[in-house]
């Protein structure tokens, strides 16, 4: 473990961390709750890493590794899984290298990971508290999957810190989904500031300084929409359509990014 990457001995693995592994070309990683005895529990949709039901969806998976035609022994998905799933360590990393998400990390920690979905500000919860969560959710699901709006990586947060951005019945999104939209964000935001500087240089270093501000603001660690929800009481109103999956907006991301 180190400050820029967060690689993991498979000999350090403890029940309860939360893990992820990067895919080809690092697109995108995907993240679970490491539980023990070699066993991941994670969040798919229907069985696939990935969905958001549009042409994207080309892009993850054919960035993703080529699977084994032959079916693990250990891990027995079915077509009506919920979409918590509980995988052998193995099949999770799918030949990708381990890594673990950081908690409780400085804000000089947080900003110098520059990639987002690595770590947060929130601090974990005790081992045996997330384990629960995990297994539990892995009967009971997690709503719907949505890369962007209610992923393996908010499913594995959850987890460890027992907090959703919960606003008017909605569920909030990942360190990973604010990356991939606040990269553009950022971009689009500093063009504005071009009267400031005319300079190439200038202006790389304000649309880096816009893009690490609205991370930082977006943190579940920072953010002051976030709940503490228990996990039979979060299982409850899903089922019961009390709470639903928050769609991303550049208006929600703006409003983070000015209350800083």
């Amino acid at each position: 473990m180190g400050l820029l990457s967060n690689r993991l001995d498979r000999a350090s693995l403890k029940p309860g961390d939360h893990i992820y592994s990067w895919r080809t070309a690092y697109i995108y990683a995907h993240h679970g709750i490491y539980v023990g005895d070699n066993k991941v529990v994670h969040f798919t949709r229907r069985g696939q890493e990935v969905g958001t039901g549009t042409v994207l969806d080309v892009l993850l998976v054919s960035s993703g590794p080529r699977r084994s035609l032959v079916p693990c022994t250990t891990c027995t998905h079915t077509e009506d899984t919920n979409g918590v799933v509980s995988s052998c360590l193995n099949c999770f990393l799918s030949g990708g290298i381990l890594y673990r998400f950081e908690y409780a990390v400085t804000p000089a920690v947080f900003l110098a990971k520059a990639r987002g979905g690595t770590c947060t500000l929130a601090v974990s919860d005790p081992s045996e508290i997330v384990v629960h969560r995990a297994k539990y959710l892995l009967d009971n699901g997690f709503g719907c999957y949505n890369v962007f709006k209610n992923n393996c990586e908010d499913f594995a947060i959850y987890c460890k810190t027992g907090l959703l951005v919960v606003d008017q019945r909605t569920m909030g999104q990942s360190g990973q989904a604010v990356s991939i939209i606040g990269g553009p964000l950022a971009a689009v935001l500093s063009t504005p500031l071009r009267l400031v500087t005319t300079n190439v240089y200038g202006m790389v270093a304000t649309a880096v300084s816009v893009y690490c501000a609205s991370r930082y603001a977006a943190d579940i660690g920072m953010r002051r929409d976030v709940v503490k929800v228990g996990v039979e009481d979060l299982t409850r109103r899903i089922a019961t359509g009390a709470l639903t999956v928050v769609e991303p907006s550049i208006p929600a991301l703006v409003a983070n990014n000015n209350a800083t």
